[in-house]
């Protein structure tokens, strides 16, 4: 069972910063995407950010500049920084693994896994 525990949501003025962190845990081998997708309420889940175990990332473009994803491969973590933040920032931030492997045999992967979110709310 592998599990992703976030943190670092919070309220925060317009302009101003926050960092997310996510950790998983459980029976990992390697991971071999990870990243970052929200929810607005009434809107659908979309993609922020991720990261490959490589080091290859992909950016919404509405967070392009502002947003930084990086990633620690011997933690199994992967984290967000987010500067200039603007009201439409406003979500629930989830943590996504993607291709996770307990062991070197491609029957041990599981799909996904996702973290339970960290509310950001970003006032005017």
């Amino acid at each position: 069972q592998v599990q992703l525990v976030e943190s670092g949501g919070g309220l925060v003025q317009a302009g101003g910063s926050l960092r997310l962190s996510c950790t998983a845990s459980g029976s990992i081998f390697t991971i071999n995407t990870m990243g970052w997708y929200r929810q607005a309420p009434g809107k659908q889940r979309e993609l922020v950010a991720t990261i490959t175990g490589g080091s290859r990332t992909n950016y919404a473009d509405s967070v392009k500049g502002r947003f930084t994803i990086s990633r620690d491969n011997a933690k199994n973590a992967v984290y967000l920084q987010m500067n200039s933040l603007k009201p439409e920032d406003t979500a629930v931030y989830y943590c996504n693994a993607a291709d996770v492997f307990s062991s070197r045999s491609v029957l041990s992967r599981i799909l996904e896994v996702w973290g339970q979110g960290t509310l950001v709310t970003v006032s005017s």
